[in-house]
Parts: C-alpha cells; structure tokens; sequence
C-alpha cells in the first residue's frame, strides 16, 4: 500500500482500534474510522481528529447505506468492530451473531461492490477451542466452544468465500491475549486487567478455574504492527496468520507478577472455571514470522511493569 492509501478501520475507537488509528495515521495513511461507540471511546481517538487525514463516523457495521457510503474510495478495510466477550456471547447469542457475522457480510459485500483491494479480518485463536497439540499452528483444526468462537469462524469462512468468489484481497488475523494501554474494564474483561485493578483495590486475584491454564500473552503494539504488515505485503493475501507472542504463561504465573510488579500483600481466589473458557493455548507463530516479517517485540515482563507504572 501506498503513503496516503485510504484505509476503513471498524471498532476505531476501541482498546485495539484505536492503538491502530495511530499506527496508520503516523505510518502515513489517510483514515476513516467507524464505531458505534457501544464499547470504544471517543477519548481513544479524539486527540487524531485534528489530523485532516483522520475521519471519525459513528456508526454501525450493520447499517447497509451507512457502510455502503464509508467504502467509496476506500482502498482497503481493517475489521475489528465485534462483540468480543465470550460470557457475553453466552448471554446473548443473537446479538453476537448479529453484529459478528451479520456485520461482517454487510461489510464484505459493500467492499466487493466497491472494489475495496484489501479486507483485513481481525479474528480469534478462541476458533481453534481445546487445542489438540501445542503451540497452535493455523492448520490446527477449528472447534469453537462458545458462539463468540462460532460467529468469528463464521467471519472467516465469508471471507474465504467472498476471496473465491469476487476475487476479493482478503487477510485473516487470528490474534491470541491482547493488552496494553486503553483496555478498558468491565465484567468481561481481560484477565491482566481485571488483575490489575484487583491489585489497586488491594483485592484479592480471582483466578477462574485452578490457574494451570495457559495463555499467549500478546501486546497491543505488537498486534498493530502485524495489521500493517497485512496491509501492506502482497504474500499475505488470502492466508491466515496466528497473531500472538510464540509463548505460554499460566494464569498463576501472571497473577504472581502482577502481585511481584504491585508489591501488595495480596491473595488467590479461586474460582469455578467460566463455561466456554479454553484450557490452555499458545500460538506457533513461524508463518507469520516467514511471510510477514512478523517479530514480537514487547515481552510480557515489559508490558506488565509498563502498565503497573502507568497505574501507579
């Protein structure tokens, strides 16, 4: 992609979106940013808006003329906008079909009659389910346990279909743990997060399940970077990358760093394990490490001490 390409990110305003505004923006691309502000914040972005190059709409994915009128002219689309929770998606399996793949076709056929040249589709390790090996490469079969698992392989199939179908430029991004700066919290929030403001309240960690199980911690600046790299090298179209950092920490072992990181005297609460959590995953990330150049550069240490000392 070209300086001043003209780039469509859905869910713009949100913890991730809004991380990736400003990656775009100072790499030189030309913005429209969508959201409907059900989860993002006009904060997150608001600082960008004075850059004429950076657009904001509020909307929705499922808008038909709204997301119709946002791709004309649009080079390529970032699609981040989603329910993203899995207990939500128990709770409300409608709406999460709805937006998550309603939204997602919407958005795909505007992009195929517009001639958009690239669509990004920002997915989920959760489509893998219980791994049947470690670490998880992108052969590994899909077995989603919760519907926010199941609409975004839905996601991904239109993606593949539209790519076959309207000779369509498409890139799926399957991103593992994601944190960092601006991740907000609420009731169904990240671990790290929840861990933190625990840790401020001189609350104990409550720890879901026994704490053995694994996650692959990845941050957010990391994320952005292999979106750019999606974007912008011809290799990556039609394939699907594993996004994560390549190593697997237990919930344990996180909640003894931010407690380390914290120094306050705090205990474990353990917890029934949530319905649809998965027991352990971390990402084998060579192919994208081969094909998009992709490195991982901010190691789980330093991105908690970063976020503790931002807290503090």
């Amino acid at each position: 992609m070209s300086e001043r390409t003209r780039v469509l990110v859905t869910g713009g305003a949100g913890f991730i979106g809004s991380h990736l505004v400003d990656k775009l923006a100072n790499s030189g691309y030309s913005l429209v940013v969508i959201d409907n502000l059900s989860r993002g914040k006009m904060n997150n972005v608001e600082g960008r808006l004075r850059d004429p190059n950076v657009r904001f709409i509020k909307g929705d994915i499922r808008d038909v003329e709204l997301i119709r009128n946002c791709v004309r002219d649009i080079d390529a689309v970032v699609h981040l906008a989603a329910v993203i929770s899995v207990p939500f998606s128990f709770e409300n399996p409608s709406l999460t079909f709805d937006i998550n793949v309603n939204g997602t076709f919407n958005l795909l056929d505007a992009c195929a009659r517009a001639g958009v040249r690239r669509f990004v589709f920002v997915s989920s390790c959760a489509v893998y389910g219980d791994p049947c090996y470690l670490p998880v490469d992108e052969r590994h079969p899909t077995s989603p346990l919760s519907p926010y698992a199941t609409s975004k392989l839905e996601g991904e199939k239109g993606c593949v279909n539209y790519r076959k179908q309207q000779s369509f430029s498409t890139v799926i991004l399957r991103l593992f743990n994601v944190y960092g700066p601006r991740q907000g919290l609420n009731a169904y929030g990240g671990v790290i997060t929840r861990f933190l403001d625990q840790a401020r309240k001189h609350m104990p960690l409550i720890i879901f399940g026994d704490g053995s199980q694994t996650r692959d911690f990845i941050h957010v600046w990391d994320v952005t970077e292999a979106v750019l790299k999606a974007l912008e090298i011809t290799s990556a179209e039609g394939e699907t990358f594993n996004v994560g950092f390549g190593r697997a920490t237990s919930v344990n072992s996180l909640a003894k760093s931010v407690i380390d990181l914290t120094g306050a005297d705090l205990g474990v609460v353990y917890e029934k394990a949530r319905v649809g959590d998965v027991k352990s995953s971390f990402a084998d990330i060579s192919k994208a490490e081969k094909q998009l150049n992709y490195k991982p550069t901010v190691p789980l240490d330093e991105g908690l001490r970063s976020l503790v000392e931002e807290a503090c």
